[in-house]
Order: structure tokens, then sequence, then C-alpha cells
């Protein structure tokens, strides 16, 4: 996969944290070798994060974020802060530039304190190493001016990272060489024009790399693809919103479950999402739930997340239901309201922001589940959908 065609969601994000004029989006520009940041004497020039795609060795893809200064002052700099703390929800390892001619600070340390509580590895840049005659042995002396030690630097952060998910594979594990396994994707209004939407195009490209062979229709062809096929696929994987169709087609023989499910265990949280799953049934009138999407999209007139899932919510408990939604990387930073979160598979966020929000749900005590384990629940297919997973049929 190309740097270009990398989705955010798979690559290696990098935080630059520092105070304002310590020179952080100098040795970003320096770090990327572009002007991803404007650079000025003046305090607090990066008022927003800022992104960057770049090929980091031996890592691949990643994405470099340049944050405001985190000793910011005022009401718009509080905002400032508030946003640079959230960017550390998302980052795999953090960049904590420092000016090396001043040295450490308070404000510096409480950041260091910050990574540590998140478990976020993290690296010091001391910048400005071209005006100081010091030596930093708990980081590296850059000058982002004259390019000084920054190839260090990059090798530095990119053996710094650590994940979980290493070896960890959407659907591929499911299948054998020559087996067949048939994708159900249904095309209606919601459908991507001229395209497949993201864990559509992962999970062909798993079993391909698996050795399979995946067979892809609408769920209007599904009956007769099974029938031309012959004999019984491996599997066959649904867009969660077709189950209420796709399982009375399939023969019950036959495993079954959703791209919705395999991005859950793919990210991590499948577990999470299916004893989660079971709050559906304490919902009661005036009962709050937020449905969470990853991505920003532009919603359809049947949009899953604001429309379907509130409806079939709604129908399933026959109960007065109030529903909110979020999307992007905006997350609400009380979760106390709530007495459910569904979240889409997370095909657009990485690991860890995914981890957080997780954790986040559980230290709130709010029930955590995601799209296609709550559709299957409703449609009381969940221990089916499940079959492929011995270890977590266990957990119903």
């Amino acid at each position: 996969m190309s740097l270009n065609a990398t989705p955010s969601g798979e690559r290696t994000h990098i935080g630059f944290f520092g105070r304002r004029n310590a020179g952080k989006s100098s040795v970003v520009n320096a770090f990327t070798d572009q002007q991803v940041s404007v650079v000025s004497d003046v305090k607090g020039t990066t008022t927003d994060p800022v992104t960057k795609a770049m090929e980091l060795l031996p890592l691949g893809p990643v994405m470099i974020i340049d944050t405001p200064g985190f000793d910011d002052e005022g009401a718009l700099g509080e905002e400032r802060v508030r946003r640079t703390r959230q960017v550390l929800n998302r980052v795999d390892v953090a960049v904590l530039v420092v000016d090396g001619t001043a040295g450490k600070t308070a404000a510096d340390e409480e950041m260091i304190s910050l990574f540590g509580q998140k478990n976020i590895p993290y690296v010091i840049a001391y910048n400005k190493s071209d005006l100081a005659d010091f030596s930093y042995p708990d980081g590296v002396a850059v000058s982002a001016l004259k390019g000084t030690n920054i190839r260090l630097l990059k090798e530095t952060v990119a053996h710094s990272v650590r994940s979980d998910a290493d070896g960890r594979r959407v659907c591929g594990d499911l299948a054998e060489t020559g087996d067949f396994v048939v994708l159900v994707v249904p095309i209606d209004k919601a459908a991507p024009k001229g395209r497949l939407i993201l864990p559509q195009q992962q999970t062909i490209r798993d079993l391909l790399d698996a050795g399979a062979v995946p067979l892809v229709c609408r769920d209007e062809e599904l009956a007769l693809t099974l029938e031309k096929l012959g004999f019984a696929p491996k599997l066959v994987i649904t867009d969660s919103q077709a189950f209420g169709r796709v399982k009375d087609i399939v023969p019950e023989s036959v495993p079954l479950t959703s791209f919705s499910i395999l991005m859950a265990r793919y990210k991590g949280f499948l577990e999470t999402a299916v004893t989660g799953a079971a709050a559906i049934d304490r919902l009661r009138d005036g009962s709050r739930v937020l449905i969470a999407e990853g991505c920003t999209h532009h919603r359809q007139c049947d949009d899953i997340g604001t429309v379907k899932l509130p409806r079939m919510l709604r129908r399933y408990t026959g109960k007065e239901i109030a529903i909110e939604t979020c999307s992007g990387k905006g997350f609400p930073e009380d979760l106390s309201p709530y007495d459910l979160i569904i979240h889409c598979g997370g095909c657009m966020l990485n690991e860890r922001e995914v981890t957080y929000r997780r954790k986040f749900a559980a230290d709130s005590g709010v029930p955590f589940t995601n799209y296609g384990t709550a559709l299957a629940y409703m449609q009381g297919i969940l221990r089916r959908t499940l079959s492929v997973f011995p270890d977590i049929l266990k957990l119903i």
C-alpha cells in the first residue's frame, strides 16, 4: 500500500509537543523536510493541530501532528491547550521539543508526566543546540535551523514506537489458501459512488494475502451467488446493515459475520463490544445513547449512525431513547450522562485512539459496543456471527 493510499488509521501517529517558541514547528518542518507549519518569532503561531503524512523508515507511512504550545494563555489559549491534550489520545509516540538554551521547565516536566499517565513512549528533542554548548543525556540535541541531528531524531523516534497490533489480521487468519469467502456489499444511497468503503477494501486485501478467494456480490445477488458457487463457502462476510436479509439466505451451517465485527476485532475491542451489547436490553425511557463515528462524511437520508441505528434501537427496546452523535476526532470529555456508547468499527482511527475511547468508557462505567455487534444483537444472531471466534463466543 503506497503512502498516499494508506488510511490514517493504519499510520503510526507521531505528535510534536512543546512550549511556545521552543522551536517545535521548526523541528517539525526539519523532521518532514517540508514547510508543514508556519514559523514565527511570535509566540503561539501554531493555533490548531496540523497534520502531515510522510514516510519514516523503518516504520513506513506515518502521520505527523504539530500541536499548539501547551503553555498558551487566555481563553483562546486554554482552548488550544485542550486540543493539544486531545491529541495525546491518538499519538503512538510523542516528541517533546525543549528549548536547549533554557533546558526543561516545570511545564515540560508536566508534559512528561502526562506521557507517563497515558503510557505514551516519548523522545525529548533539545532544539537550538547550535546556540547551546550542553550535553543532554535524556534526549537528542538538535538544531532545526542547521539540520543538526535531525536524522538521529528520526531514528530514535522510529525505534521508540511500540504497538499491540503486530500480527493482528482483519480476517486472513480465518481462511486458508484456496478457501472461497463471499463478501456481501449492499449498494444503496449510503454507498460511496465508484468505490468500496475502507473495511471492505481491507478485508479483500487480507483475504488475498492469505491466498483465499474473495467473491463480492450485492445482497440482491447473494442467493444466486451461493447457488452458482455449488458448494458452501468458508465464510460469508456482510455489511451489518444487511443482516436482516443475509441471515435468511445463508445456511446455518455456513459461518456468517460482518465487516464491522471484524474491524472491532482488528482494532482490539471485540470482547468489549460483545459484553457491552447486553446493555441494550437495560435501556429505558429517557436513557441516553451516544453513537460515535471515527470519520466525517456527508450523511445521506438513511444514514446508519443518525437514522438507521436510532430507529432500530427504539423499535427493539420500545423505549423513548435520547440519541446523541459525534464524529471524527471529536469525542465527549464527559461520558457520565450516557447509558451506552455504540461506536463504528473505527477504521479511520488508529489503535491508540480506539483504545483510549474504550478505556475512557470503562473508567466512566459506560457500556461500549459497536455498530455490527449491536445490530447482530438486536437481530438475535450475535452468537451466530461470533461462531468463528470461539473464545469470544464464551462471553455470551
